[in-house]
């Protein structure tokens, strides 16, 4: 596949090695301009180039959103109108200033992505995770105390499809269910942070 980024920061930047040592090819953007990414592209290889955030989107076939949440109106929709979206992003009130109706627990921060993404396939993921573990932690399948990621989402086949690239990435997944039930492994809840398997990760969103 062909994955793009929207954001190239620590987790993107993390992602963007995983996917290409899994054999995909990736589009990296930021709010900067594609030139201040060469360095990141050289370390990547010939799978990688930079492009602006439209393009990233328009290229490719899943597409990572992962910049600070409170830009998230910086996200082009119109390229990705059907296509499946991976958000990592987490609600820090103390950099993105205050959103009351997340602070009312009304909405969380990817349903508000997701409504500014209408037409796209909005799965939250790799939000719970340090890009330092995500870049250290990961094992392959079937492997003794495998770490297990969250995702939720709306769509069945979005989720199947971020589920099988978790994998290939050496994690297991748990289902949380509809992109609402992330507020379950957001900030502050017990499935935030730490290292769990699939049976720790269950009890901890059974928790929040």
């Amino acid at each position: 596949m062909v994955i793009g980024f929207i954001g190239s920061g620590k987790i993107g930047g993390t992602l963007a090695k995983l996917a290409v040592d899994a054999g995909h090819s990736v589009v990296l953007s930021n709010s900067r301009g594609p030139q201040t990414l060469s360095e990141l592209v050289a370390r990547l290889g010939p799978a990688a180039r930079a492009a602006t955030p439209a393009e990233a989107a328009e290229a490719g076939d899943i597409v990572v959103v992962t910049i600070p949440f409170g830009r998230y109106r910086e996200v082009p929709a119109e390229p990705l109108q059907g296509k499946t979206v991976i958000d990592t992003n987490n609600y820090y009130f103390e950099r993105d200033g205050r959103f009351p109706e997340i602070d009312a627990d009304e909405t969380s921060d990817s349903e508000v992505l997701a409504a500014h993404l209408p037409e796209a396939r909005v799965v939250k993921a790799f939000n719970s995770i340090s890009h330092v573990h995500l870049a250290e932690q990961g094992l392959p399948a079937g492997a003794e105390n495998r770490r297990a990621l969250p995702i939720a989402g709306d769509d069945a086949e979005a989720k199947k499809q971020v589920a099988e690239l978790i994998d290939s990435f050496g994690f297991d997944v748990v289902d949380a269910g509809p992109l609402a039930e992330g507020r379950r492994f957001q900030r502050d809840r017990p499935a935030y942070g730490p290292r769990l398997t699939v049976a720790e990760l269950r009890a901890a969103l059974a928790e929040a």
